[in-house]
């Protein structure tokens, strides 16, 4: 009998894994396996809403394994012991991997391979399953990446995806391949209230369910923010629940103009990555720095602290950082709009941003959440640096008669249609009655300010 060990990663699925396919078809049994890394950990990527959705994810892996004859191994430890401890066990001599495009993953990869070469085991790293076309795979001439989305989309749209790989019939797995208990949900201390369930069946039934009715008015009210329209798929998209490439034929196959739309978003989880690959100091440094002299933790102190706390006194900024708490999500429109706030209206240092967001967000990734950070800041891959996304504007567009501010901002639901959106302009007696503070600043002199430290006066 021969084995093969498929490492699971950020791919939490049975439909469309190339490296579990490619395993299935080397070896008569295959011990999938899963290692909780201390290393994550220890990174302080190891957030209490992460861990309960994943933990919903190991736990539908396993269930779906064990109908089809097999089931989830998972260790706690070091990510190379481990590989080697269950490889040596089992008498495997392949372990298959999809490849990752970070620095970590990268840095993974390599301490595998050092690893099990020493025990006579062979690593095949496969395509990442992570995006719809891996990072690399679109690239201009000169350039080990491209530096522009518009471009990209153009060359991405061109690129001939292979079809998305059936989930397997059978899986036969080793028997006395020795493992840790599944993690629970329910064991996890500090997740958000409004946590969705994770896992590759919710994942389906969710797209299945929203392809129906929202795919098709997506490109209209996907910017909504009471409408709320969005897939909301990046929580089964970040742990790999889904499969991007699977989701662009699906929705391709839908066709209109908002499943075109949906794609083009899709598009840009690839661009991001293509980017990081390229460029993974720009988890930690500025993309194209702007020379900023950014306040800090120090001399922001307060500023900072009312923002985490939607208590900044701009009402739609507020109920998004309230949104973030309870559910560990965030509207996209509304993730743009807040961290502009912070970084061009309150000139905070991006990276304090993005720590937050990292601490909260059940989808939260380095690729994903510092690009985007830094597209809001002015210093990534945005054409327009200096653009400011005027939150006023931003709410009267995207809430108009504030329905999105009176969920997540009890204190103004007594507020009428898109008054809501500026409380200082009420009646004294009317605003007196809030429990509400007043604007940190005046978006005049935080532009001001932005400006001034640009050298754009």
């Amino acid at each position: 009998m021969t084995v093969a060990v498929v490492l699971f990663t950020s791919d939490l699925r049975l439909h469309d894994h190339p490296p579990l396919h490619a395993a299935l078809q080397a070896a008569d049994e295959v011990v999938p396996l899963f290692v909780r890394d201390t290393g994550i950990h220890a990174a302080g990527f190891d957030a209490p809403n992460r861990r309960a959705f994943l933990a919903d994810c190991l736990s539908d892996l396993d269930s779906s394994l064990r109908h089809r004859g097999g089931r989830l191994v998972v260790r706690d430890g070091p990510v190379v012991r481990e590989v080697r401890s269950v490889a040596a066990q089992c008498g495997s001599t392949e372990v298959h991997v999809a490849a990752g495009v970070t620095g970590y993953a990268h840095r993974r990869e390599e301490r595998l391979r050092e690893g099990l070469r020493d025990d006579g085991v062979s690593l095949h790293v496969h395509e990442p399953v992570i995006t719809a076309v891996a990072p690399g795979a679109v690239t201009p001439a000169g350039s080990d990446h491209v530096a522009v989305f518009t471009p990209y989309f153009r060359r991405w749209s061109r690129e001939s995806p292979r079809k998305p790989l059936a989930a397997p019939r059978t899986v036969r797995v080793p028997r006395g391949v020795r493992g840790e208990p599944l993690p629970d949900r329910a064991d996890v201390a500090g997740a958000s209230p409004g946590l969705p369930a994770g896992g590759e069946t919710a994942g389906r039934d969710r797209f299945a369910r929203w392809s129906r009715s929202g795919l098709s008015r997506y490109e209209d009210r996907h910017d909504d923010l009471a409408d709320d329209a969005t897939s909301r798929l990046s929580p089964y998209l970040h742990f790999g629940a889904l499969s991007p490439l699977e989701l662009v034929h699906r929705a391709r196959a839908h066709g209109g103009p908002g499943a075109e739309a949906f794609v083009r978003q899709v598009c840009w989880r690839d661009f991001h990555h293509q980017v990081l690959a390229a460029r993974p100091e720009a988890s930690v440094k500025d993309y194209r720095t702007r020379h900023d002299r950014w306040r800090g933790e120090e001399d922001a102190a307060e500023d900072i602290a009312a923002w985490r706390d939607g208590r900044t006194g701009y009402p739609v900024v507020d109920a998004a950082m309230r949104q973030l708490r309870h559910q560990g999500w965030m509207h996209n429109r509304a993730r743009l709009l807040v961290a502009g706030f912070l970084t061009k209206t309150l000139y905070v240092d991006w990276r304090i941003g993005a720590r937050h967001f990292l601490d909260l967000l059940v989808d939260g990734d380095v690729v994903n959440n510092q690009l985007n950070w830094q597209w809001a800041a002015g210093t990534g891959t945005d054409t327009r640096p200096h653009r400011v996304l005027n939150p006023l504007v931003q709410a009267r567009r995207f809430d108009p008669d504030g329905v999105y501010v009176r969920r997540w901002v009890p204190e103004l639901r007594s507020v009428e249609g898109g008054k809501v959106h500026e409380p200082w302009r009420l009646a004294a007696a009317e605003r007196g009655e809030l429990d509400y503070p007043d604007p940190l600043v005046e978006l005049a002199d935080g532009l001001a300010r932005f400006k001034h430290a640009r050298g754009r006066d």
